[in-house]
């Protein structure tokens, strides 16, 4: 099903410190060429000693909120997309609502990577059927989370957020979607201490188990098959084909990921979007800072069909289409 809900607003934030490949390679064994050539990654965005998850997420919506011309006061609901909250509890969404004034319902979706998608779906249902307009955000600090002594996993990630602002419009298509989960091998790309199942003691901090750990083929394989299928799985439902699609925006984990998934799915190389060079894997936030990227560039014409997919953690994984229609009452991102 498609639901009659317009992106109104669309806004980003990074942290200003770049840190480059050359930069890691002082700390650790590592080099520019082996991240390239491996990963695409040139650079990644780290955030500030005193910034956390929430700071990102309310940055993003304060631009989203200004690009849709909308006022706080207008959101009914704020859904959060993160993996990395600022604290196990509570979530970060409720912080991001306090950091811009409401006192509206404000909840976490923990879908890793797949979160903003998930997000889309939930945050798209509730405004389609809701009050008002819905806030969607995209947002993690990886780079509190990965070990700075392990080069395999940490060159691969960066901090950021992304938003939008999804509004009722009779003229507008979000969907279909497809969503799915895996659970029976978690150990695949997974913090294994830190939750219930595995508290941190000082085993687990001897161990290192407190910090983000993956099988890198493994989820590569995975990644491929998942996004390949969720991806025409949606084209299939709505009808459309490749040649229908105006902008492919993949989850930006891996160069070599995002090209192996449009061959699959036979989509041109000029039509996909690519920020993982600049941004490395930003999880969640991955896919709405990528929207922006691509909307700066003048990619995002009024009525364009953008097929969204992503993979992560869980195993969980999904796509979406929407169309970035020029008519969701004049504002914004649609402008």
């Amino acid at each position: 099903m498609t639901l009659p809900v317009a992106i109104a607003g669309l806004g980003s934030y990074l942290p200003a410190n770049v840190v480059t490949n050359d930069d890691l390679a002082k700390e650790i064994e590592t080099s520019d060429e082996w991240i390239r050539t491996r990963t695409g990654i040139r650079q990644r965005h780290v955030v500030a000693q005193d910034e956390a998850t929430s700071d990102l997420a309310a940055s993003a919506s304060k631009a989203a909120l200004a690009d849709a011309g909308l006022g706080i006061e207008d959101i009914s609901a704020i859904v959060v997309a993160t993996t990395t909250p600022d604290h196990p509890v509570p979530g970060a969404a409720p912080l991001t609502a306090a950091a811009l004034g409401t006192e509206v319902a404000a909840f976490d979706v923990n879908a890793a990577c797949s979160g903003f998608i998930y997000g889309l779906r939930v945050g798209g249902a509730m405004a389609a059927t809701g009050d008002g307009a819905v806030l969607v955000v995209g947002a993690e600090t990886l780079t509190r989370v990965v070990d700075p002594q392990d080069r395999s996993v940490r060159v691969l990630f960066g901090d950021g957020a992304g938003a939008v602002v999804l509004v009722p419009d009779d003229t507008a298509s979000l969907g279909p979607f497809d969503l799915g989960a895996d659970g029976t091998n978690p150990s695949m790309l997974w913090t294994a201490a830190g939750g219930t199942r595995t508290p941190v003691t000082d085993v687990q901090l001897e161990e290192r188990s407190n910090f983000l750990t993956m099988r890198g083929g493994d989820v590569y394989r995975n990644a491929v098959v998942r996004m390949t299928a969720s991806a025409q799985a949606v084209l299939d439902r709505s009808g459309q084909t490749v040649d229908d699609v105006d902008l492919f925006v993949g989850h930006q984990a891996n160069v070599r990921i995002i090209d192996a998934v449009g061959q699959r799915l036979h989509m041109p190389a000029e039509r996909c979007h690519i920020t993982v060079d600049r941004h490395a894997n930003t999880s969640a936030a991955s896919i709405p800072l990528a929207l922006a990227d691509a909307r700066a560039a003048g990619r995002l014409e009024p009525g364009a069909t953008v097929l969204l997919a992503a993979f992560g953690a869980g195993l969980t994984w999904g796509a979406c289409l929407l169309t970035w229609n020029p008519t969701a009452g004049d504002r914004g991102a649609n402008r």
